[in-house]
């Protein structure tokens, strides 16, 4: 990889969630971050701290209200500049 990337969350007003973690957001630069057997990552945003720490490091605090969610690729390769690579949709659990 020759760039990096990155999600950020932001409260309704645009500004970081303030949380317990001092985490307002993911990426790169995350060197503990559980992947799959498969080598997906999946990423949580909101809800209750997970109480496994494998999950914990994947963990992006977020408020109850309206929030907004960020994924920047710095110095992305071509499949992200040509759209031939997209990341998945965010997929709301529960609630």
């Amino acid at each position: 990889m020759q760039g990096f990337w990155s999600l950020t969350v932001y409260n309704k007003h645009h500004f970081f969630h303030a949380n317990g973690l001092d985490r307002f957001s993911l990426g790169t630069k995350n060197k503990n971050l559980t992947f799959a057997d498969d080598g997906s990552l999946t990423l949580t945003v909101g809800g209750d701290a997970p109480t496994e720490p494998a999950t914990l490091a994947n963990w992006l605090p977020a408020p109850a209200d309206a929030f907004s969610v960020y994924l920047r690729a710095y110095w992305p390769d071509g499949s992200i500049l040509d759209g031939t690579w997209a990341p998945p949709a965010v997929e709301r659990v529960g609630g």
